[in-house]
C-alpha cells in the first residue's frame, strides 16, 4: 500500500516535474522563436524603412526633374509671350507714328487746299473782272463799229451771215471736190487691180516701204514697262538702235519711226523678243539688240541666197549677195528694189532667150543693175556710179557694168544685155501697180504738215500720223484755252488746204491738256 502510493506520488511528481521541464522547454522555445520573429520584423521593417527611403528619394528627384521642366516650360512661353507683347508693341508704335505722319500730312494737305481755294477765289474773282471788262470793251468797240459803219444790228448780222455763207459754200464746194477726187482714185485703184491680177508671170508680192513700223502689245500696261523708270528703257532702245519710239493712244501699239529701214526691222525684232521674253531693262535691251543685229544680218544674207537661187545666176561672191539682202529693206518709189531686182532678171532673161543671148548673164545684169541703191544712203554719189565701182571690186563680167551703167541712160549701152536690162527696168517699174508715191515726196509732204502746224500761235507740238492722213497738235494750256482750241484747229486747216497738195482728206486734232502734280510724304 505504501509502495503503491509512493509510486503514484512519485508518478504524479515526475509528471509534474516532466510537465514544469516541458512547460519551462516549451516557454523557452516560444521566447527564442517569439526573438526570432522579432529579430526577422525588425529586418524587415529596416529593409521596408531602407526601401522607403530610396523611393523617397527617386520620386523626390523625379519631383525636382518634373518642377526643373515645368520651369524651362514656363521660362520658353514667357520668353514667347514676351516677344509677341515686343511685336505687338513695335506694330502698335510703328502705327501710331504712321498715324502722326499722316495727320500731319493731312494737315499740311489742308493748308495747301485751303491755300489753293484762297489762290482760286482770287483767280476767280480776277477773271469775272476781266470779264466784265472785255464785255465793256466789245460793247465799246461794237458801239464804234456801229457809229463807223452807221449800221444797224439787223445789216451787221446780214453781213455776218453772208460771209458765213460765202464760207460754208466753199466748204461745200471743196467737200464735193474732194468726193469726186476720191471716186476717180477709187476707180483707179480697182482698175489697177484688175490689170494687176490679168498680168499672171510677174505676180509677186510687191512691198512698199514706210517710215513706221508698228508692234503689237499684249496689253496697254506694256506701254509702261517698254518707258521704263523716267523713261530709262525707251531711251536706250532709241540710243542703240536710233530709232524713235512713238508710245501715243494708239491701243495695244506701238510705232517705231526711223528712215532706215534696216534699223527699224532690228527695233521691231528687239522690241517683240523683249516683249516675249517679259525682261525689259537697260542691260537686256542692249543684249537683245546686239542678238538681233546678228540675227537681221543673217536674214539679209538669207534673202541675198534666196534671190540668187531663184534667179538662177550661178556663184556670186558672198559680200554682193549681202548686198542683194539689203534691198529687201529697201524701195524706190514704193517698189521693193529687191522684188523690182529679181523681175527685172526675169524678163532680161526671157528676152535674152527670145535672141539667142547668154540667159544667165541677163539675170545676172538684171539682178544687180540696181546693187548700188543697197549702200547709195552710206556713200557719195548716184546709186548708178555706186553700183559700177561695187561691181568692178568683185570683178563682174563686162555686160554686167554696161547693164549698171546704161539701165538710166546716164551712159549709151554697149552691149545687147545692157539693152535688155534697161528695157526690163523698165517694164517692171512701169506695170501697173508697182509703184506709188514718191518716198522723198512723201517725206517732205509730212515735214511741211508739221511745220505748219507748228508756225500756228499756241502750238507746242505737232505730229503727222495715219501716213500723213491726221496731224496731231498739242497746245500750250496757258495760252490756248478750250474755246481757242476749235479756233487753232480751224486756223491749221485753212494752212494746210492753202500751202499743201495731197491726195484724200487730212484731219487735224487738237489737244489741250492740263496737268496737275502733287508729292504725298
Amino acid at each position: 500500500m505504501d509502495d503503491t502510493v509512493i509510486i503514484i506520488i512519485s508518478s504524479l511528481l515526475g509528471l509534474l516535474i516532466g510537465g514544469l521541464v516541458g512547460f519551462i522547454i516549451r516557454v523557452a522555445m516560444v521566447e527564442k522563436g517569439f526573438q526570432t520573429a522579432k529579430n526577422q520584423s525588425q529586418e524587415i521593417i529596416d529593409q521596408a524603412t531602407l526601401q522607403a527611403e530610396r523611393i523617397k528619394k527617386e520620386k523626390l528627384l523625379e519631383a525636382k526633374q518634373e518642377i526643373h521642366n515645368l520651369n524651362l516650360e514656363n521660362d520658353k512661353l514667357l520668353k514667347e509671350k514676351r516677344e509677341v507683347v515686343a511685336v505687338l508693341e513695335n506694330k502698335a508704335h510703328q502705327r501710331e507714328e504712321m498715324a502722326e505722319r499722316r495727320a500731319a500730312n493731312l494737315d499740311k494737305r489742308e493748308v495747301n487746299l485751303d491755300r489753293k481755294e484762297e489762290n482760286l477765289e482770287q483767280k476767280k474773282s480776277a477773271l469775272e473782272e476781266k470779264d466784265l471788262e472785255l464785255e465793256r470793251i466789245i460793247k465799246e468797240q461794237n458801239d464804234k463799229l456801229y457809229e463807223v459803219a452807221n449800221l444797224s444790228n439787223e445789216q451787221a448780222r446780214d453781213i455776218i451771215l453772208e460771209r458765213v455763207k460765202d464760207d460754208m459754200t466753199k466748204e461745200i464746194d471743196m467737200f464735193i471736190r474732194d468726193e469726186e477726187e476720191k471716186a476717180r482714185n477709187e476707180a483707179q485703184r480697182k482698175a489697177r487691180e484688175i490689170i494687176t491680177g490679168a498680168i499672171q508671170k510677174l505676180a509677186q508680192d510687191v512691198t512698199a516701204e514706210t517710215t513706221v513700223s508698228v508692234v503689237t502689245l499684249p496689253n496697254d500696261e506694256m506701254k509702261g514697262r517698254i518707258i521704263g523708270r523716267e523713261g530709262r528703257n525707251i531711251r536706250t532702245l532709241e540710243a542703240m538702235t536710233g530709232v524713235d519710239l512713238i508710245i501715243d493712244d494708239t491701243p495695244e501699239a506701238v510705232v517705231l519711226s526711223g528712215f532706215d529701214p534696216i534699223r527699224r526691222e532690228i527695233a521691231k525684232k528687239t522690241l517683240e523678243a523683249l516683249i516675249a521674253d517679259g525682261r525689259i531693262h537697260p542691260a537686256r535691251i542692249e543684249e537683245m539688240v546686239e542678238k538681233t543685229r546678228v540675227e537681221v544680218d543673217q536674214f539679209i544674207r538669207d534673202k541675198g541666197d534666196e534671190a540668187v537661187f531663184e534667179c538662177g545666176v550661178g556663184r556670186v561672191h558672198p559680200d554682193l549677195t549681202k548686198l542683194i539682202g539689203r534691198l529687201h529693206f529697201r524701195s524706190s518709189y514704193g517698189q521693193n528694189a529687191l522684188k523690182h531686182s529679181m523681175e527685172t532678171a526675169f524678163l532680161a532673161g526671157k528676152m535674152a532667150v527670145e535672141l539667142g543671148e547668154n540667159e544667165n548673164l541677163a539675170k545676172r545684169a538684171g539682178l544687180l543693175h540696181d546693187i548700188g541703191k543697197a549702200v547709195d544712203h552710206e556713200m557719195e554719189g548716184s546709186h548708178v556710179d555706186i553700183g559700177i565701182s561695187i561691181a568692178k571690186r568683185h570683178n563682174e563680167p563686162l555686160a554686167v557694168l554696161d547693164a549698171i551703167g546704161s539701165h538710166h541712160g546716164d551712159h549709151e549701152a554697149q552691149t545687147i544685155i545692157g539693152v535688155l536690162v534697161a528695157a526690163a527696168d523698165a517694164l517692171s517699174a512701169a506695170r501697173p501697180g508697182a509703184r506709188s508715191e514718191s518716198l522723198e515726196n512723201y517725206i517732205n509732204r509730212l515735214t511741211q504738215l508739221e511745220e505748219i502746224s507748228s508756225n500756228v500761235k499756241g502750238v507746242e507740238q505737232a505730229f503727222a500720223i495715219q501716213a500723213g492722213r491726221e496731224v496731231r497738235v498739242i497746245v500750250k494750256p496757258n495760252e490756248v484755252n478750250d474755246e481757242r482750241a476749235h479756233i487753232v484747229a480751224r486756223e491749221i486747216k485753212n494752212e494746210i488746204e492753202a500751202k499743201l497738195s495731197y491726195p484724200g482728206t487730212i484731219k487735224v486734232t487738237v489737244i489741250r491738256e492740263t496737268r496737275a502734280e502733287d508729292i504725298a510724304k
